[in-house]
């Protein structure tokens, strides 16, 4: 099957063209206000309370916010040598990133189901949900939609946010705030190479206008040759080239992203296409063929509306274009199998915000989406034979309202509740209650329960071939009900503490299984979970450049009808970042040092557990635009692996040795 082509790809190679050939003419430098990284991020962080959009979709302190949040920030994943999303996520508390050498996976507190293609996370930028509708995949690696350097930051709000996001907000919502034109103020051109044969280029252009008119394009291409020689135990034969997998690995994909402001209206496209090789022979395909990949295209274009009334009635709308493409190639006993799937949908949001009665912030909201082509087929090529050619169309509609009541100044009660319709199985009502208290200035107590669901998708609801695997039309949504206490404090100038203590139960877990009565796999809603843990962390920043901090998450997983502890769910996390300024902002060290327990694997063996030590050396301002830094990932060269999925033959999947990055940004 040929895959179809993304209509408006060419509308966005040529407004990004157009932008980056834009004349420099902005604001001059004494319109805007100056202040250097570290004064910048040491007002961000201990001057200032932090702020975060995603958790009540409007601007609001971290220490008033029904969750418990973290942010990274553009500064941090610059000093980290952070490359992907997925490894930002790696370096947060409470989360660990699973990669099957084709996609990265999730998990948070102690959840990671093996190939659930992130499912029960809830992925947006700048408020656009990311999620696709075939799958609901939250992509997070290298087929992640954006260039992480076009991130301003991104916020993780944990718990359940059905009640404001509805399906897929299960255990944790990803904002990713992106960079603004006046960010850039010109141009800017990166470049990188590494180990495996990877290099990257990176062309933006970013402003803003006396007008008002703000414009940031940017370009990115990624090219990797991968492990030109992976060994894999399981297939130590001759007729399988004795376990190595040669040229297999590769990795690469272009993506445009182009955000075009004025006054209360933005415009925002993003596409990205993106073909991965897969060296594990999953699913039963040839083993050392380099033919066996996939290819994902995601795009999206984002038309948003915000203007805030003299009576301080806030109104946002959002009007949305999504596509998603997937194309599997997969050969066996040298006959080729395409699976691919197609999605695309629109939709449209409308949302007030205001304060009643000088106690009450009032949101209410609708949201609409018309999912007008959800396509999946599967055949063999050649002789051809035809195993799924599915086509559907379904409608979701939602409504929601939340109150942030100011019951005493330092006592703050946060409900809401959100409606959802769905045309494959009906309704779903999901409340949030937090109570948060300050009864210090520098001293906050959050009491947080929800509920939230995650719809059964459509892979999930009428995947089928024939020979192997069976739909169920039938399935219901996955449930979660949640309880957390959470405790922050600031400590001086310089430290803040943060401590949790949760506890979850899920029912209706639909999970794969073999049906009995015919041999075939299906999904059921046949899964109870319960966990409880504890998160720890401590985060510090100085005023010379000096930052880190150090987190600890205890976690207790297991499955409620055989009391075992979950597969890949690790019991311990511990991680430490920490930034070292040389020369105060112009050269600095970033740290990292990452701990995972050890794992339960599908046949029921052990992950080891393991350290991984990053380091990155990163000088700014030498030279005047310039910018270069140096990564090593994976320093002292541990060998370790993750837990494989039902489609592997291996147990466990061998991950990246010691590798390097050298990368260099120019502005101008």
């Amino acid at each position: 099957m040929s895959k179809k082509p993304i209509k408006f790809q060419r509308f966005l190679i040529l407004l990004s063209l157009l932008f980056l050939l834009i004349p420099l003419r902005t604001y001059s430098q004494s319109d805007l206000p100056q202040l250097s990284e570290s004064t910048t991020q040491e007002t961000i962080l201990f001057q200032e309370i932090p702020s975060v959009y995603g958790a009540s979709k409007y601007e609001q302190k971290v220490t008033e916010a029904p969750s418990s949040i973290s942010i990274v920030t553009a500064a941090e994943i610059k000093k980290y040598g952070y490359r992907t999303l997925a490894d930002i996520l790696r370096s947060i508390r409470g989360f660990f990133v699973t990669y099957d050498r084709n996609y990265s996976y999730v998990g948070v507190r102690g959840f990671n189901r093996p190939g659930d293609y992130n499912t029960r996370i809830l992925l947006l930028i700048d408020g656009h949900r990311v999620n696709d509708n075939i799958y609901d995949q939250a992509s997070i690696g290298t087929e992640f939609i954006l260039d992480v350097d076009l991130i301003d930051r991104v916020e993780v709000i944990r718990g359940p946010s059905s009640s404001i996001y509805g399906s897929n907000a299960f255990f944790a919502v990803i904002n990713v705030i992106t960079k603004r034109g006046r960010d850039l103020k010109g141009r800017e051109i990166s470049g990188d190479g590494g180990s495996f044969e990877t290099f990257k280029g990176r062309l933006s252009y970013g402003n803003k206008f006396r007008n008002g008119l703000e414009i940031i394009s940017s370009g990115s291409i990624f090219h990797s040759e991968g492990h030109d020689h992976l060994y894999f135990k399981e297939f130590n034969n001759p007729s399988t080239n004795y376990g190595i997998a040669g040229d297999c690995d590769y990795d690469r994909f272009y993506s445009l992203f182009t955000t075009l402001s004025f006054h209360d209206f933005t415009i925002q496209g993003v596409y990205v296409d993106r073909k991965k090789g897969i060296p594990t022979a999953s699913y039963g395909t040839d083993f050392n063929d380099p033919f066996n990949r996939t290819i994902d295209q995601r795009a999206y274009l984002d038309l948003k509306y915000e203007y805030l009334f003299e009576n301080l009635l806030g109104v946002t709308a959002r009007l949305y274009y999504d596509q998603y493409d997937y194309k599997g190639d997969y050969i066996t006993g040298g006959v080729f199998n395409k699976d691919s799937a197609h999605g695309n949908w629109w939709g449209g949001e409308l949302r007030f915000t205001k304060t009643l009665f000088k106690k009450h912030k009032v949101t209410l909201g609708a949201e609409y989406i018309d999912n007008f082509c959800q396509e999946q087929k599967n055949y063999d090529e050649a002789p051809y034979a035809l195993y799924l050619d599915d086509k559907r169309k379904t409608q979701n509609r939602a409504f929601y309202i939340q109150d942030e009541f100011t019951i005493l100044k330092n006592l703050i009660l946060n409900a809401g509740v959100r409606y959802d319709h769905y045309e494959t199985f009906g309704g779903a009502t999901n409340p949030r209650l937090a109570l948060i208290y300050n009864p210090f200035e520098k001293t906050t107590l959050k009491l947080l329960y929800g509920t939230a669901f995650r719809a059964p998708n459509f892979y999930e609801l009428y995947y089928q071939d024939n020979y192997s695997i069976k739909s169920n039309p039938g399935l219901k949504p996955e449930k979660i009900g949640t309880y957390e206490l959470i405790f922050e404090q600031y400590i001086g100038d310089h430290l803040r503490g943060t401590s949790s203590v949760f506890y979850y139960n899920i029912k209706d877990l639909i999970t794969q299984t073999i049906d009995p009565a015919d041999g075939f796999l299906v999904f059921q809603n046949m899964g109870r979970i319960k966990a409880m843990g504890l998160e720890l962390e401590l985060e510090g920043k100085w005023t010379n450049g000096l930052e880190g901090r150090i987190s600890y998450t205890f976690q207790k997983t297991k499955d409620k009808s055989t009391d075992e502890i979950l597969t890949n769910s690790p019991k311990h996390l511990a991680k430490f970042n920490l930034i070292l300024p040389i020369l105060k902002e112009r050269i600095f060290v970033g740290v990292e040092e990452q701990f995972m327990s050890h794992r339960k694997t599908l046949v029921h063996n052990e992950a080891d557990e393991y350290f991984i030590t990053n380091l990155t050396l990163l000088s700014k301002k030498l030279i005047k635009g310039l910018e270069i830094s140096a990564s090593v990932y994976n320093l002292f060269d541990k060998k370790y692996g993750d837990p494989g999925s039902g489609e592997h033959v291996q147990d466990t999947i061998q991950q990246d040795g010691i590798h390097y990055r050298l990368k260099l940004t120019y502005s101008f």
